[in-house]
C-alpha cells in the first residue's frame, strides 16, 4: 500500500495553523506586559501560520483515511514541525545565542522535558516564559489529541493517530468514540489546569507564575518562571500543593475519569495505580527519615524535599526545591534510578512507565516457576486479566531498546566531549523526559554548556522519549515504506 501524502500534509498543515494561532496569542500577553518580544511572536505566527495554510491546501480532500503508516508519520513530522517552528520566538527575540539552542528549548518544551539552556530565567521577556509553558501544555497531553476531537470538520477518522500518539501499553478507552475520549481528556487536562491556576493564585503566586507553573505542572514539565524553580517562593503550601498535582498528573487519565466520576472501585483495582501510589507514600515516609539522618534539621522540612523532589522526578516533572545531589551520593544515585521510573501509561508523564516495570518483574518472578513446571501454562494478569504475549513482547523490546538507546547515546554524547556522569545524566533525563540529572546537569544547573552536537543528541533523544521510542524508530525501517 503506497503512502498517500495527501492527508499527511492536510493534517500536519492543521497542526501548524493551530500552533500559528498560540503564537499570536502569546503576543497579546507579550503586549499586555509590555514586553519586548511581542514582534517576534506575530514574525513568527505569520511564518507559522502561512506554512500551515500552504501544507492543509494540498490537494485537500474531506475524504482521506489514515492508515497506519499515515498515522505514524503524521504524529513523528507534526511533532518534528512543532520542535522546529516552536523555536522562532526564542530565535526572533534574540534571547538564544544559536537556532540550536533555540531548537533545543522548543523541543525541550513541547516533550515536557523541562530541561534549559537559559542561564538566568528571570530576565527574560514575559512572552518568552509564558511560551516556555505553553509548549508544555501543548505537548502535555499531545497538541494531536486535540487535532483528533477537531477532525470531524476535516472528515478524516482519528484512530490511527491516537494509537501513534500514545502508544503505551494500556488499552483502556473512557469512550468507544475516539473523537468523544479525545474531548474528555481535554475537558479533564484543562478543567485540572484552572483549579491549580486559582489554588496557587490564592496560595501567594501572582497571576502570571500561577498560570505558568500551573500549565507546567499538568503537562509534567518543569519550565519555572524562577531560577531556583519552585524554591524561589518558599511556602510549604505552594510546594504541598503541586505535589498533589504533580503526582495526579502522573496518573493515568482514564483513571482520574472513573475518579471523577466516582466510581472508586474502578480506581482502586487498577494495579499500576495502586503500585504507583503505594510507592510514592511508602518511598517519601522513607526518604523523610534518610536525608533527615544525612542532613539533620527539620523533618517536616526534610520530609517535604524528599516527597516533593520524589514526585518531580517519578512523574518527570522536574520542578526543583532542593539540590538533591548535595544530601549524600546514595540519595543522588537513588534520584538517578528513578529517572528510569515514569508514572503511569496514559498520563502526561514520560520515562518507562510503572506497568512495564509492574510486566516485566511479573514475568522474571514468574519464569523461575516456568523452569521449575516447563510444561505448566503460566500467564501474566495485570487487573486479573491475562496479558497477551504480543504486548509483553512489545514491553520486554521496548525495555531493551530503551536500555541500548541509553548505552548508545551515552557513549555518543561522551565521544564527542562531555564528561561520563554528564553524559549517563544528560541521557537519561532527556530520554526520560524528566529535565534535571547528576553531575553539572544536577538540578541546579542547566545544558547552556553542553557541546553543541550532543545538544542536538539530546534533542533526537527528547522526541524519541515523548513518542516512546517506537513511533519515530519505525519510520526508520525498510519495511515501513515498502508498498505491500
Amino acid at each position: 500500500m503506497q503512502i498517500n501524502l495527501q492527508p499527511i500534509s492536510n493534517v500536519v498543515g492543521v497542526l501548524m495553523i493551530l500552533l500559528g494561532v498560540s503564537m499570536f496569542g502569546t503576543a497579546f500577553i507579550s503586549n499586555y506586559y509590555e514586553a519586548t518580544d511581542t514582534v517576534s511572536f506575530i514574525k513568527s505566527g505569520g511564518i507559522t501560520t502561512l506554512f500551515g495554510a500552504l501544507l492543509w491546501s494540498y490537494k485537500f480532500s474531506s475524504s482521506a483515511i489514515v492508515n497506519k503508516r499515515e498515522g505514524y508519520l503524521i504524529v513523528a513530522l507534526g511533532w518534528f514541525f512543532l520542535g522546529l517552528f516552536g523555536a522562532l520566538p526564542f530565535y526572533f527575540a534574540g534571547v538564544t545565542p544559536s537556532f540550536t539552542d533555540a531548537i533545543f528549548e522548543s523541543v525541550s518544551g513541547f516533550t515536557t522535558t523541562g530541561a534549559t539552556i537559559f542561564n538566568d530565567i528571570e530576565v527574560l521577556p514575559h512572552g518568552i516564559l509564558f511560551w516556555r509553558s505553553l509548549t508544555h501544555w501543548i505537548g502535555g497531553m499531545g497538541i494531536i489529541v486535540l487535532t483528533v476531537a477537531l477532525f470531524p470538520l476535516l472528515g478524516i477518522a482519528g484512530i490511527e493517530l491516537f494509537v501513534a500518539e500514545s502508544p503505551g501499553p494500556t488499552a483502556d478507552k473512557i469512550h468507544p468514540r475516539i473523537k468523544e475520549t479525545a474531548k474528555r481528556l481535554w475537558f479533564i487536562y484543562f478543567g485540572l489546569t484552572v483549579v491549580l491556576f486559582f489554588l496557587l493564585w490564592v496560595e501567594g503566586m501572582s497571576p502570571f507564575d500561577a498560570i505558568n507553573h500551573s500549565f507546567a505542572t499538568m503537562a509534567t514539565g518543569g519550565f519555572s518562571t524562577k531560577n531556583v524553580s519552585v524554591a524561589f517562593f518558599q511556602s510549604a503550601t505552594i510546594e504541598y500543593t503541586l505535589a498533589l498535582f504533580m503526582f495526579i498528573a502522573g496518573c493515568n487519565y482514564v483513571v482520574i475519569y472513573y475518579l471523577l466520576k466516582g466510581r472508586l472501585r474502578k480506581v482502586w483495582i487498577n494495579e499500576e495505580f495502586r503500585y504507583y501510589a503505594l510507592f510514592i507514600i511508602g518511598t517519601s515516609l522513607i526518604l523523610g527519615l534518610w536525608i533527615n539522618f544525612m542532613v539533620g534539621g527539620d523533618y517536616e522540612q526534610n520530609f517535604r524535599n524528599g516527597l516533593f523532589t520524589l514526585v518531580s522526578l517519578v512523574t518527570t516533572t522536574g520542578f526543583v526545591t532542593a539540590d538533591y545531589t548535595l544530601w549524600s551520593p546514595g540519595l543522588t544515585m537513588f534520584f538517578f534510578l528513578t529517572l528510569f521510573l515514569g508514572a503511569c501509561a496514559g498520563s502526561t508523564a514520560g520515562g518507562i512507565k510503572f506497568i512495564r516495570h509492574m510486566v516485566f518483574v511479573k514475568n522474571t518472578y514468574l519464569e523461575f516457576k516456568r523452569i521449575l513446571h516447563p510444561r505448566a501454562m503460566i500467564r501474566i494478569k495485570i487487573n486479573k486479566e491475562t496479558v497477551a504475549p504480543r504486548i509483553l513482547t512489545h514491553i520486554l523490546v521496548f525495555l531493551l531498546v530503551y536500555l541500548m538507546l541509553f548505552i548508545v547515546g551515552s557513549l555518543a554524547v561522551t565521544v564527542i566531549g562531555m564528561e561520563f556522569i554528564d553524559a549517563i545524566g544528560g541521557v537519561a533525563t532527556t530520554l526520560g523526559n524528566v529535565g534535571p540529572a547528576i553531575g553539572n546537569l544536577g538540578p541546579v544547573n542547566n545544558f547552556s554548556g553542553v557541546p553543541m552536537g550532543a545538544k542536538w543528541v539530546f534533542t533526537f533523544l527528547m522526541l524519541l522519549g515523548r513518542l516512546e521510542l517506537f513511533t519515530i524508530l519505525i519510520i526508520f525501517t525498510p519495511f515501513f515504506w515498502r508498498s505491500n
